[in-house]
C-alpha cells in the first residue's frame, strides 16, 4: 500500500509552504538541498518540517493539500500546534 504525505514547512522568513509527496524524506532532502531553483522554498531555506499527515488515497491527499493552501496563517498554526478545538471558530467568516 502506497502512502502519501501532506506536509507543511516553516520557511526562514516565517512563511509556510504546503506540499504533497509519496516520499517525505526524499522530498524534504530536495527542499533542504535546494534542488529546484525556481521553487518557493529555494530562497527561504533553512526550512523546518512543522506538520505532516499520511494518506493511503492520493485523491484525499490532494484534496487536503488544496484545502490547507487556502487556510489562513492562524488556522495553519492551530493545526501545527494540535489546537484542534480552535479550528471550527477559525473557519467562520468575519463580517465587519
Amino acid at each position: 500500500m502506497k502512502i502519501y504525505y501532506v506536509y507543511i514547512l516553516k520557511c526562514n522568513d516565517a512563511s509556510y509552504y504546503t506540499g504533497i509527496t509519496s516520499s517525505l524524506s526524499a522530498r524534504l532532502e530536495e527542499h533542504h538541498l535546494g534542488k529546484h531553483i525556481g521553487s518557493y522554498t529555494y530562497k527561504r531555506r533553512p526550512l523546518d518540517l512543522v506538520f505532516y499527515c499520511e494518506f493511503t488515497n492520493v485523491e484525499q491527499a490532494i484534496s487536503m493539500e488544496k484545502q490547507l493552501k487556502k487556510w489562513s496563517r492562524v488556522k495553519k498554526e492551530a493545526l501545527i500546534n494540535n489546537e484542534f478545538e480552535k479550528l471550527p471558530n477559525l473557519c467562520k467568516k468575519k463580517f465587519g
